[in-house]
């Protein structure tokens, strides 16, 4: 079996050729990210408007319906239940859209993390390996070290 233990300048000069790598996308895959991103904000950001609108509406039409009809609390309350929940849904709707287009805008300006995830993930992948396959020759290297000092 051939040798299997790897130096830590191995290792930096693989895991370096896969972040250059990594530093020029493909053109082709770049645009598919690009509509995806565009794609889920876009839905993202309509459908908040739409739920807005539709909340703003539910709360001008139940405003009258409130005041005319005041002592029936169980319908007053389930019209208020329904604006709130609106109103979040909208702004949760509107927090996704907002983080789809940052994280398109990160990603396309470079400035995103992506290239240093895939480098620790691909970091300690090589380690992995090197645990799984180098463990058994360390001491016969280090056996080797002492020997020729």
């Amino acid at each position: 079996m051939a040798n299997q233990t790897r130096t830590h300048q191995d290792i930096i000069v693989r895991d370096s050729r896969i972040t250059l790598d990594r530093d020029h996308p493909k053109t082709g895959a770049q645009m598919v990210k690009v509509a995806t991103g565009v794609a889920a904000g876009g839905s993202l950001l309509v459908l908040s408007g739409l739920t807005l609108a539709g909340t703003v509406i539910a709360f001008a039409v139940a405003t009258p319906l409130l005041i005319i009809f005041s002592p029936v609390l169980v319908p007053a309350v389930i019209t208020v239940v329904l604006i709130i929940t609106g109103f979040l849904a909208s702004g949760g709707f509107g927090i996704a859209a907002i983080t789809a287009f940052s994280w398109l805008y990160r990603h396309m300006t470079g400035s995103g993390s992506d290239q240093k995830i895939e480098s620790a993930r691909m970091k300690v992948g090589s380690r992995g390996y090197d645990t799984k396959y180098g463990q058994h020759n360390i001491g016969v290297h280090q056996q080797h070290q002492q020997a020729a000092s």
